[in-house]
Order: C-alpha cells, then structure tokens, then sequence
C-alpha cells in the first residue's frame, strides 16, 4: 500500500516538474525581493508601525 502510494506520488511530481531554470529564476527574484526588503532567511518581515 505504502509503495503504490510513493509510487503515484512520484508519477504526479515528475509528471508536473518544472523545468530546473525556472526554478532557478524563482529562487533569484524571491532573493532580490527579499534583500530590497532586508529580510533574512527564515525572518519575517518587522511590521512598520502606521
């Protein structure tokens, strides 16, 4: 039961894998967004107070 489940999983991911460049893209811009913002990894943005 357990393998036929890992197995569909798998068939489904890779069916609908995106491309490793696009991937890469993503990563990049997240990146740049988040040092305009000076954000770190893992941190939250400080809300600013209105």
């Amino acid at each position: 039961m357990q393998t036929r489940a890992l197995h569909a999983y798998l068939r489904r991911r890779n069916a609908n894998a995106r491309h490793r460049d696009v991937l890469a893209a993503e990563r990049k811009e997240r990146a740049r967004i988040r040092s305009e913002k000076d954000i770190g990894w893992g941190e939250r943005p400080l809300k600013t107070a209105a």
